[in-house]
């Protein structure tokens, strides 16, 4: 008995596999949109940081909003003196796109970046160092400036 061999699966579209990174360019850029339209220095537009109101400690996070709304202005200095760490992080962010990008474009093979228990812990304490040292005099440089 001949059992046909199972057919090639058929090519996918370009525009299929752009999708997802288009996709995903789509959600981070919508909300970047608006906090480069709504100044976040401009007190009243957003919601007070929890951890900076409870213990009047500068969380890893604050002053990203800030750094966004300086980014998307150009203003990389500022960015960086709001929050150096989101700075770094869309640096790396947008490199990751590119690949991920130009891979789907040219039906190369998709990264696949690994972030196991080391890279979660190796985060985890640079974000606690972060937090820790921009809220000591020496880190003061660090701290996003009070509105």
């Amino acid at each position: 008995m001949n059992v046909p061999a199972p057919a090639a699966p058929a090519p996918v579209s370009t525009l299929r596999r752009i999708g997802r990174p288009l996709a995903a360019l789509v959600a981070v850029g919508v909300p970047t949109l608006y906090v480069a339209a709504v100044d976040p220095n401009a007190p009243g537009h957003y919601p007070t940081c929890p951890v900076l109101q409870a213990t009047g400690w500068w969380c890893p996070g604050c002053g990203g909003l800030r750094a966004v709304h300086a980014l998307t202005h150009g203003q990389l200095g500022a960015a960086g003196h709001d929050n150096v760490l989101v700075l770094l992080l869309a640096g790396v962010t947008a490199m990751f796109w590119v690949r991920w990008f130009w891979a789907a474009l040219t039906n190369g093979e998709l990264p696949r970046p690994r972030f196991g228990a080391r890279q979660a812990a190796l985060l985890v304490l640079v974000l606690a160092l972060f937090m820790i040292f921009r809220n000591l005099p020496a880190g003061a440089g660090l701290a996003p400036p009070v509105v």
